[in-house]
């Protein structure tokens, strides 16, 4: 054989013993080439086990079970009945601009959020912080007192959930300009107010 043909075949030689020992450190010895390694070896902090943890947090409520909507993250929001993964980051987005909800009713802020969803989500929501204004939460309005839209006051309109000085001032500004409001449904025809925020107020409201 020439001397050519010779060092050609010792470098193949080389190369294959090199591969065969880059194999036995990369690979366990006994393993069939390609073995896969199930996740179920790894850690708890593997892709299954963080897998595991978004499935348990998006199991259904349980008889009873409410979530916090001041302090529950979106992923724990999401398990709330037809709210889903993106409106409840859209609730936790309104909650870190505006502070907690402090009652139902401060939800309705929210867009996306309205008087049917609100009932839906009643048995299965707690607050436990406030309404914004450092109160705890106003009472529920089986036993709040009706405001008369033809009698109140900037501040009684604005005690209100949900509706603020600039638009306890447009109730105003539209009872001296169009007189006496005939019923609570016209509350609708003042800039700020529509079908959704009527219906959440009705029961506070009345017209004498």
């Amino acid at each position: 054989m020439p001397p050519s043909e010779a060092r050609a075949m010792l470098l193949l030689l080389g190369l294959a013993l090199v591969g065969q020992g880059i194999r036995y450190f990369v690979t366990r010895p006994g393993e069939p080439p390609g073995q896969v390694q199930l996740l179920g070896a790894f850690p708890s902090g593997s892709p299954r086990a963080q897998r595991d943890s978004a499935v348990q947090e998006a199991a259904p409520l349980g008889e009873g079970e409410r979530i916090d909507v001041d302090r529950a993250p979106a992923v724990e929001l999401a398990r709330l009945p037809k709210v889903g993964l993106r409106l409840a980051k859209t609730i936790v987005a309104d909650r870190e601009a505006h502070g907690a909800f402090g009652e139902l009713a401060g939800l309705d802020r929210v867009a996306g959020i309205g008087p049917g969803l609100l009932q839906r989500l009643a048995p299965h929501v707690a607050f436990s912080g406030t309404n914004g204004t450092g109160q705890p939460p106003i009472a529920p309005a089986s036993v709040a007192a009706s405001v008369d839209l033809n009698s109140a006051t900037t501040s009684d309109l604005d005690a209100l959930p949900g509706i603020g000085p600039s638009r306890a001032a447009a109730i105003l500004q539209y009872r001296e300009q169009h007189g006496r409001f005939s019923s609570v449904d016209e509350l609708e025809r003042v800039p700020g107010f529509g079908p959704a925020a009527v219906s959440r107020l009705r029961p506070r409201l009345s017209v004498r």
